[in-house]
């Protein structure tokens, strides 16, 4: 934090310190811990708000390679830029989205989904690509790991707050307990604050980014979008055809899907453990400490172990997690809730050190893309075969309700990725054998 505020040590680079704060306020958004029933307050049926969040997904899977091989061609800078300004408008379509507005609603919702999965498209990649270009245009790629420990702690620290502060701004009981005149605020209008903070946050992001600088290309011009094609083309092939890259992303992608899909389902669990509503938000906020001292962590044992042996730690420590979170004990059950979140900002670290370590930069965005791509792939797979689990167990009659069959399919999923977990060991141990006979 303090080299960040100083400019000293490697955010003595301009871009440094940019990326720093775009990542920061890009991320740690005020409504994460009340997104559920904030849209279901606006007007939305479960069936609709489901729907609306698989548009979302939509738009990343299919924008996401396609986003980084644009910032490989035209710039990360601009990639960033254009995320700002979607950012923004996503949150004014909420913001000024009618409640229980009908067709009208629907449209701004919409929108607002749209415009986000675009916004998460363009800013994944490109804003890595351009600190990480900043570093190795002066020869300092070296200080990437201390970057990325740093900004990721200081994220977390930032989602940490967010989480307090949405869950206070969402619930006028809660403002009047801080000031009581505050307690008349009518609900109608309290939904909105968080999102006010957030479109706030878009147009500090759009001032940070149109700050930044992409560094010297290495050739004299960037390549033409015909190009790009070929190089998301290229991108895929190296990924697939590079022993340590693809590694890379099938440990990550192994660890980060079974840790988002629990991310995605933190609200049910919560009542699983017999947590009342208000408290959720406070939770997310202590999910967001781990990820404050997991990166540090993470940087160290980065050091020390070879990325196989790393990522045979990260899915040892996931699958005890995952097992103890299917005891599903009534308030103790948040230890291992928080166990299995630090998965995500440790796994996140790993990936993003190595990746950007290997790739070239001419590709750089893109190889993350595609990273990003693959990762949503195995977060749908889970997520999919999470709800036929469920589903299964409630058809069959071995499940009485949909909390048992939640606890049932919680069971399961240590299994699962502990049989993943050995045939990643075997073929990667095999893949490394290769690799250094050749």
């Amino acid at each position: 934090m303090r080299d960040i505020l100083t400019g000293s040590g490697p955010f003595r680079h301009k871009n440094l310190r940019l990326y720093a704060w775009f990542t920061i306020l890009y991320n740690a958004r005020a409504y994460y811990p009340v997104s559920a029933v904030l849209f279901l307050d606006l007007g939305l049926s479960r069936e609709q708000f489901l729907t609306f969040n698989a548009l979302w997904a939509g738009v990343i899977f299919l924008l996401e390679v396609p986003s980084g091989a644009l910032a490989d061609t035209i710039g990360r800078k601009k990639l960033l830029v254009a995320a700002a300004v979607m950012m923004t408008l996503e949150m004014a379509a909420l913001l000024f989205a009618p409640a229980n507005g009908g067709w009208v609603l629907l449209l701004m919702v919409f929108a607002n989904r749209l415009l986000s999965g675009a916004s998460e498209a363009s800013a994944s990649g490109a804003d890595q690509a351009l600190a990480y270009d900043t570093l190795q245009e002066h020869g300092e790629e070296s200080h990437w790991d201390k970057v990325l420990a740093t900004v990721m702690s200081l994220r977390s620290a930032a989602f940490f707050t967010a989480m307090i502060v949405g869950s206070l701004l969402y619930q006028p009981a809660a403002l009047g307990f801080l000031v009581p005149t505050l307690s008349t605020l009518d609900p109608s209008f309290t939904l909105r604050l968080p999102l006010a903070l957030v479109f706030l946050q878009g147009i500090a992001c759009f001032a940070l980014a149109l700050r930044m600088k992409d560094p010297v290309p290495k050739r004299s011009q960037r390549p033409s979008l015909k190009e790009a094609l070929l190089t998301t083309l290229s991108a895929g092939k190296w990924v697939f055809t590079t022993p340590l890259a693809l590694m890379v992303v099938l440990g990550g992608v192994l660890m980060d899907s079974f840790t988002r899909n629990f991310a995605t389902l933190t609200s049910d669990y919560f009542r699983l453990i017999q947590f009342p509503e208000w408290f959720f938000g406070i939770l997310g906020a202590g999910f967001a400490v781990m990820g404050i001292f997991t990166p540090k962590i993470a940087r160290r044992l980065s050091q020390r172990f070879s990325p196989r042996t790393h990522f045979l730690i990260i899915g040892s420590w996931a699958s005890i997690s995952l097992f103890l979170l299917g005891q599903a004990w009534p308030y103790w059950g948040i230890i291992p809730a928080v166990m299995t979140m630090a998965v995500l900002s440790w796994t996140d670290f790993l990936c993003s050190r190595e990746l950007n370590r290997l790739a070239d930069s001419t590709q750089r965005a893109t190889i993350l893309s595609v990273k990003g791509l693959i990762f949503n792939l195995g977060y749908g797979s889970v997520a999919l075969g999470f709800a036929a689990t469920v589903a299964g167990f409630k058809k069959s009659g071995a499940a009485t309700n949909n909390e048992e069959a939640l606890q049932q399919t919680l069971l399961w999923q240590p299994a699962a990725l502990l049989l993943l977990l050995s045939v990643f060991a075997l073929w990667s141990y095999r893949s490394v054998r290769s690799t250094r006979a050749a």
